[in-house]
């Protein structure tokens, strides 16, 4: 972030899911960056409990110049935006995600508005609705937003927290909190704070819900809402994002999932992920075991009618057709595809690309590795 007067500045960075995302905010004259990671990750038997921070960053440039009185932006808040979205995202700080989530956790404070008069940049690199976290990402850029310009001397613990309360899905932050490949679970919830009007939702489409000002103070996370352990993840496997070009929001992919799931099933998944999350930290990788290890029957049978060929294209490539190919699963919600490798990446996004494109679908692809630290800050 960037502010005016006695000039200083801070950077903040932030892995979001798979994906990693950048801020920066100045205060007063002040600047402040923050870094958001992006979560790609929920591999395949992995629903909702596994995330992995990847190489793609949401970045937040913010300024607060103290020699600005008054201010005729919403919240003292000034938007503006470049990326990924920037034809439809809102620049009005009381409807775009990151500056709400800011508000919730300032007026948990006893904080009505920002600091006049702030501006925040957003540089978002990371695709909408795809999948790859990019809700996550602005929930964790959000909360270290308003820990930066309110001074309130957060611990990264307490931060995830705020995200919780947001971001019901511990998954989608943790990773883009903390960095890393992660496994988390999320504590039951007063069901009435959790009702709060005040509370802004993270699920932004079709469009934003909560976050109200009703002139109440907000209710504030119990402490330890969410817990996280960090898994290791072998040096040689990188991260094959295929991106096709339309979005499935998380509301409507969850709609197609049963209420309820065959003892079958989920034994299938569960001995699945307890070979998972070790077959990762494994060098060199066993392509056999992890392959057979992403398979999952809990969300992606149930989205293909969401992603056109979906069946097909997790089965177009395995590691005898595709040497050098570890595993494929759907990312997040989707429609994005992931696919772990150690080799061979062109020609296995190339492969994928072409099964969608049978469908008539265009993609784009990204190469990605993990980012380990997580969300980051820095002041200049």
């Amino acid at each position: 972030m960037r502010g005016g007067a006695s000039v200083s500045a801070q950077s903040f960075d932030f892995p979001a899911q798979l994906l990693p995302s950048r801020h920066t905010i100045p205060l007063g004259c002040t600047s402040s960056r923050f870094h958001a990671l992006q979560r790609i990750l929920q591999k395949g038997p992995g629903f909702d409990v596994l995330g992995v921070s990847l190489s793609i960053w949401l970045e937040l440039q913010v300024t607060v110049d103290n020699k600005i009185t008054s201010s005729d932006h919403a919240l003292n808040c000034r938007v503006t935006y470049e990326g990924e979205g920037a034809d439809h995202v809102p620049l009005n700080a009381d409807h775009n995600l990151i500056t709400r989530t800011a508000a919730y956790v300032l007026k948990c404070h006893e904080r009505r508005t920002f600091p006049c008069e702030t501006h925040v940049h957003v540089i978002n690199p990371i695709p909408l609705g795809r999948g790859l976290g990019s809700s996550g990402a602005a929930v964790v850029a959000g909360v270290m937003l308003a820990n930066a310009v309110g001074e309130l001397m957060l611990s990264k613990d307490r931060m995830m927290d705020y995200c919780l309360m947001i971001e019901r899905h511990p998954d989608n932050v943790m990773a883009a909190m903390m960095g890393g490949f992660v496994g988390s679970y999320l504590k039951e919830l007063d069901p009435e704070d959790m009702e709060r009007k005040e509370i802004p939702l993270a699920e932004v489409l079709p469009e934003p819900a909560g976050g109200e000002d009703t002139g109440l103070r907000p209710p504030e996370p119990p402490l330890g809402i969410g817990h996280y352990i960090k898994f290791g993840w072998a040096k040689e496997i990188k991260a094959v994002a295929i991106i096709p070009d339309f979005e499935v929001s998380t509301a409507t992919s969850r709609s197609v999932l049963p209420k309820q799931y065959s003892a079958k099933d989920m034994i299938f998944n569960f001995q699945r992920l307890a070979v998972l999350t070790t077959a990762l930290t494994q060098s060199p990788p066993d392509a056999d075991l992890i392959f057979q290890a992403m398979q999952d029957k809990v969300h992606q049978p149930y989205r293909k009618t969401l992603i056109p060929g979906l069946p097909e294209i997790l089965a177009s490539v395995t590691p005898k057709s595709h040497p050098g190919l570890l595993g494929i699963c759907l990312s997040g919600a989707g429609p994005t595809i992931l696919a772990l490798a150690t080799h061979n990446f062109e020609r296995i996004a190339d492969e994928i690309l072409s099964r969608f494109k049978v469908e008539g679908i265009t993609c784009s692809w990204k190469l990605l590795e993990p980012a380990h630290d997580g969300a980051t800050s820095t002041v200049s």
